[in-house]
């Protein structure tokens, strides 16, 4: 049968219009992928034989005021292996595996991978520090060996072992790479860090290394410069026994810089460069080593808060301190008796004496008259119960008020709680470093930041204590050291020392037997100058020792040793 013409010409037509359709979808998917996509698809192909790595910086030191190194980079050797890419291992090679699992001591999961790496022909990082022994073998043994690549690195070094940890702080592993944790290492990252190299490689279809070339070169860190100074800080870490728990810092109280802290009990900051065992952990945790005590860790001020309230009677006239006192060894206030540091008692005594020997009764007599609140807004004005502003994270303590405690126990102050405030006992918590701040501006008049970093601003703000209350205070301080109870300092020349010592209860006097954790915390502070030496101020807490003269003769050997190394220079 005869098939009409119109009838073939519409199906050519439909025909020749999906074909022309066609033909744009094609032409239209070609230029979607090879011009709009070009860039993605370049991208796509590159990374089937392009393998582009991170080459590392080298960090930033951490050095001291006087630019010697508290924290910086030693060259590591690394020793790795390029396989041939043969399926069948030639004896050569299997030889030559062997011995270098014995140098290194291998294990066997180690050794299976440096064989699969031959297999395949990839690169294995065998070993990432190896020691001068083991790579004098190996330079001797496989002298001509294509397969052995060793290259150079770099890995985080502490000189000084343990000094200084807690304000350096430490690093820790990352998605791979190490980044700080903790102290400067952490707070210092951008600056230490440095910035990347990257290194491209060009590899065959089974991974096989054919080509490799530097790209982009590695930025070295930034140097960070501290205000310690390495010479005060070994002092200091020499004379604190690694037994006692606690915390020291050496201040200038003119700038704030911070010339030596240390937090007892401390920890070696290498640990952390490889993976750290989990009894390793759990006895840092146990001993609570990772916590700084100079900033975050809170303590009773004892006697060292008298000088509070002897600021707050001064400074209102509530007290008459030209009269004299007899002190029994305690006093009673509602039917309860209130005793002294010495409970055979002082006898007569001036209130310069009882400053003097801590006694208690005088300032028992004073809490009578004085109101909570007012030895807490005193308080305040020395920087207690408020965060110092160092750039280290830090505790605030407590200062206790009336409407605090009516808030956070649901009962009113009692008077008698008021006994137990002025000598620095009940409620109160302070930090060691806002005692550095109180005491350096009863020395200088004004209040002064903590500064770690050498180009950190100086900050000062005003001590709102009159002129002759700060020399009360000085005179009272004085008088510790000539008859007092840190009067073992007093026989020093060419030095003059203000200091104050304290005994802080940790819990009832009835549990002083039953172990070393129920026994008292020792406070010894001072401002002190040597010669024509700027002057300094230190602090020290040693943690259940019993009593202040633990943290004095800890005070009395770094003053000693401070002399002699001014003299020297």
């Amino acid at each position: 049968m005869e098939i009409p013409s119109k009838h073939i010409s519409s199906r050519l037509k439909i025909f020749i219009v999906a074909i022309l359709l066609l033909f744009f979808a094609i032409s239209f998917r070609l230029f979607h992928l090879q011009v709009y996509r070009t860039v993605h698809m370049f991208s796509l192909a590159q990374k089937n034989f392009l393998r582009y790595e991170k080459i590392s910086s080298p960090r930033g030191n951490i050095v001291d005021c006087n630019q010697r190194l508290l924290a910086t980079n030693r060259p590591i050797n690394c020793v790795s292996w390029q396989g041939s890419g043969k399926k069948n291992i030639t004896p050569d090679n299997l030889n030559r595996i062997e011995k270098l699992s014995q140098i290194l001591n291998l294990n066997d999961a180690e050794k299976e991978a440096l064989l699969l790496a031959e297999k395949y022909g990839k690169r294995y990082l065998i070993k990432n520090d190896v020691n001068l022994q083991e790579l004098a073998k190996i330079v001797e043994i496989f002298n001509d060996c294509e397969n052995i690549i060793i290259t150079k690195n770099f890995r985080r070094y502490y000189p000084y072992g343990c000094l200084a940890s807690h304000i350096l702080g430490y690093l820790g592993c990352m998605d791979f790479e190490l980044e700080g944790k903790m102290g400067l290492e952490k707070m210092c990252e951008e600056q230490l860090k440095g910035e990347p190299g990257q290194l491209v490689k060009t590899i065959n279809s089974v991974g096989k290394n054919l080509e490799e070339k530097e790209v982009k070169q590695p930025l070295a860190g930034f140097d960070i410069e501290t205000t310690i100074n390495l010479d005060f800080q070994i002092i200091a870490e020499s004379v604190f026994s690694e037994d006692h728990d606690g915390a020291l810092i050496l201040m200038d109280p003119q700038t704030g810089a911070i010339e030596a802290l240390i937090s007892r009990p401390t920890f070696d900051p290498s640990i952390f460069l490889q993976s750290i065992e989990q009894n390793q952990w759990s006895e840092l945790q146990a001993k609570k080593a990772l916590l700084n005590r100079a900033f975050n860790a809170s303590y009773p001020p004892a006697s060292i808060f008298k000088l509070i309230a002897i600021s707050s009677v001064l400074e209102q006239k509530l007290f008459n301190l030209e009269k004299t006192w007899y002190c029994s060894g305690k006093v009673h206030f509602c039917g309860r008796p209130y005793h002294c540091s010495n409970r055979l008692g002082h006898g007569i005594l001036t209130f310069k004496e009882a400053v003097a020997q801590s006694c208690n009764i005088p300032f028992f007599e004073m809490a009578k008259n004085v109101n909570i609140d007012t030895l807490a807004h005193y308080a305040h004005k020395f920087g207690l119960g408020e965060k110092t502003g160092t750039i280290f994270p830090e505790n605030t303590g407590l200062i206790p008020t009336k409407s605090w405690k009516r808030l956070a126990k649901g009962e009113p102050w009692w008077p008698g709680e008021t006994l137990s405030g002025i000598i620095g006992q009940s409620y109160l918590l302070v930090t060691p470093i806002q005692i550095a701040c109180m005491i350096s501006s009863i020395g200088q008049g004004y209040r002064v930041t903590p500064r770690i970093l050498k180009n950190e601003p100086i900050t000062l703000a005003p001590l709102e204590i009159s002129q002759s209350t700060r020399n009360y205070l000085k005179k009272f301080m004085r008088e510790v050291v000539k008859i007092g109870t840190a009067k073992k300092l007093n026989k020093f020349k060419d030095i003059k020392i203000y200091a104050k010592t304290g005994t802080a209860q940790t819990s009832d006097l009835s549990k002083r037997g039953w172990g070393q954790q129920f026994l008292e915390h020792a406070w010894f502070v001072s401002y002190f100058k040597y010669k024509n030496h700027k002057p300094l101020t230190l602090i020290m807490i040693i943690e259940n020792v019993g009593g202040s003269v633990v943290a004095t003769s800890v005070a009395k050997k770094f003053i000693a040793q401070y002399m002699q190394l001014m003299d020297r220079e």
